[in-house]
């Protein structure tokens, strides 16, 4: 289940308040690069407390080059 892009539009990262990366998956989650967070989304609800959030493994989830 994917994210509504409106939802996506509005969501930051709740430690610094900056943009989000959406990786659909699996598993689908949300990225803060500058934090190196990473924040689950559970059927389709994005899990945005900064205690529930993983560190960010490079490996796992690389960069997006666009």
């Amino acid at each position: 289940m994917s994210l509504p892009s409106e939802l996506l539009d509005i969501l930051v990262c709740p430690k610094c308040k900056g943009s989000l990366e959406h990786h659909e998956g699996p598993p689908e989650v949300l990225i803060c690069r500058s934090e190196r967070l990473v924040f689950a989304v559970e059927e389709g609800i994005p899990i945005m407390l900064i205690e529930e959030a993983t560190p960010l493994d490079e490996n796992t989830f690389p960069p997006v080059i666009r």
